[in-house]
């Protein structure tokens, strides 16, 4: 009784001092893999090594590798030339290397020693794949407007495991909606599409945003930037004087617009003003010149325009700018004329332009005061003072 008592107690020490050493293994798709399997603590005969797997495609354990002591490595049970022996079977280093690896592959791989005599001692070998997200960003074709629309969004396609996707959006973090969708795709991986909502505004044309993908195949994750494009036809035009007879003419619009110059009643005076893109540039300012000019701004969704009234007064042989009105007072002056005229109970000549102050005269035959309004032209316009 006391010998198989030690005799128990010795195989149990040598069973316990036997250890198969394994680990973790994390791979991304394409690249290769290497399962470690090392047995130690063992003086006992390595009779063969088998290895078991149990992945996405195959439920249950299934041998599908053998390495022998006298015979080598031997694939079965549907052979694959992905799997190669890069260990030593006389250190009794069993380790499968995995090429080309797929999704497909990701599971669970059982390593088993057989020795003689005590029998089998196994580890299991987890393999993680990570598949890399394909990061895409869309936006939109918008049109401005009042109701709240998608303006762009940001896809995070056929990955594994699911990707996060996030939003860097600054001081817009307030106007702009966010929302998340998820979907499985067949092949195990899947689709996380974030998308931005808000109302098409003109100040958030050419906005700049930022997508964050965070992902296991992505240490530390990666930004995408995303630029909100919003149409919109051309706003009022503005036409500034950038030097001495050179103006120019802009209109914010989206698309950019396209700007044409024209001469309003009069044919164009080709020897002295030329048209470069935006620019109109006075050659000759001469009165000949005198009249209105426009500005013309326009793209697909619309146009605008705006006037220029040039003057100019001859001076020693050279042209020397008078005055330059924009059409706000020509057509002003020309609405408050035509009120004046309806609203008035005598009839009289009507100004085309009073551009200087009243002044106080006498009638010639009562000596009595009257009102003379000097015009910019050759007309003047007299009225009797109320006694």
């Amino acid at each position: 009784m006391y010998y198989l008592l030690m005799i128990i107690l010795v195989q149990d020490t040598v069973i316990q001092a036997v250890q198969v050493i394994g680990g973790n293994v994390t791979v991304t798709q394409g690249d290769t893999a290497v399962l470690p399997c090392l047995l130690s603590g063992s003086t006992e005969s390595l009779t063969q090594i088998t290895w078991q797997r149990r992945t996405r495609l195959i439920k249950s354990n299934t041998n599908f590798y053998t390495i022998l002591s006298k015979n080598g490595p031997e694939n079965f049970n549907g052979r694959d030339e992905r799997f190669s022996f890069v260990g030593n079977i006389s250190i009794k280093n069993g380790s499968l290397q995995l090429s080309s690896v797929t999704l497909s592959d990701e599971g669970t791989y059982t390593c088993i020693y057989t020795l003689f005599p005590s029998g089998n001692y196994k580890t299991e070998i987890p393999l993680n794949v990570l598949v890399p997200p394909k990061v895409s960003t869309e936006d939109k074709l918008l049109f401005v407007g009042n109701e709240e629309v998608v303006l762009g969004s940001c896809t995070a396609a056929n990955s594994w495991p699911p990707a996060t996707v996030n939003w860097h959006l600054g001081n817009l973090s307030d106007v702009l909606i966010i929302t998340h969708n998820f979907t499985e795709n067949a092949d195990g991986t899947t689709n996380t599409v974030s998308t931005l909502s808000g109302v098409p505004r003109r100040d958030l044309n050419n906005r700049l945003v930022q997508c964050v993908i965070i992902s296991s195949a992505f240490p530390g994750g990666t930004t995408v930037p995303l630029t909100i494009k919003i149409h919109f036809p051309p706003s009022e035009v503005n036409i500034s004087e950038t030097s001495r007879y050179s103006f120019k003419c802009t209109s914010e619009a989206n698309p950019k617009a396209n700007i044409t110059w024209s001469r309003l009643g009069q044919p164009w005076p080709e020897s002295a003003a030329k048209v470069s893109g935006a620019m109109l540039q006075i050659l000759k300012p001469t009165p000949q010149l005198n009249g209105l000019f426009q500005c013309k701004a326009s793209n697909t969704y619309g146009t605008s325009q705006g006037p220029i009234y040039l003057h100019y007064l001859s001076s020693e042989g050279t042209g020397t700018a008078g005055w330059i009105m924009f059409s706000l007072l020509l057509f002003a002056n020309a609405v408050f004329a035509a009120m004046w005229w309806f609203r008035s109970d005598k009839k009289c000549a009507l100004p085309f332009v009073n551009t200087e102050r009243n002044v106080r005269a006498t009638d010639r035959t009562s000596g009595e005061p009257r009102e003379r309004r000097r015009l910019s032209g050759t007309q003047e316009v007299e009225s009797e003072t109320e006694q």
